[in-house]
Formats: C-alpha cells, sequence, structure tokens
C-alpha cells in the first residue's frame, strides 16, 4: 500500500513527531488518526441512538394523530 503526501509541513511534523517519540513516521501517523477518529466518535452509533429513542417515544405515545393540530374544517388550529 502507498500514502504519497505531497506536503513538506505535514512530513516535518511526522518527521518531528518520530524523533520526539521514538516511533517511526508511520506509527507517529497511525497514532495521530486513530485519536482523530477517537475523537470524532461513532456518528453511525450516535445516529441510531436518536432513531432508537425517537422510536422508543413514539411508541410510548401509541398512535399519533393529526387531529389535534387541525380544526373541524381542516384548518391549522
Amino acid at each position: 500500500m502507498s500514502l504519497n503526501i505531497k506536503n513538506e509541513r505535514v512530513h516535518a511534523l511526522a518527521r518531528e513527531a518520530a524523533r520526539r517519540t521514538g516511533m517511526t513516521q508511520t506509527s507517529v501517523i497511525e497514532t495521530a488518526l486513530q485519536r482523530l477518529l477517537a475523537d470524532l466518535g461513532d456518528d453511525a452509533g450516535t445516529l441510531d441512538d436518536l432513531i432508537a429513542g425517537l422510536q422508543a417515544d413514539i411508541g410510548r405515545h401509541g398512535h399519533l394523530s393529526t387531529d389535534d393540530l387541525y380544526d373541524e374544517a381542516g384548518l391549522p388550529r
């Protein structure tokens, strides 16, 4: 596999991080990416949790109806 980064600043950061930690440049980049992803969290899990919460809330209220939103003539209350 190959990742070709053409950014001198990124190369310099990788070299400095590797020098300070004694790790390889690949290892410091891997660690940095793992930390970034951990900080970002799992958006899919968050969305799934939100949907499950909404479904549970709807279930607690039984059948939802628009009857309270409109009057007998079909106009908004």
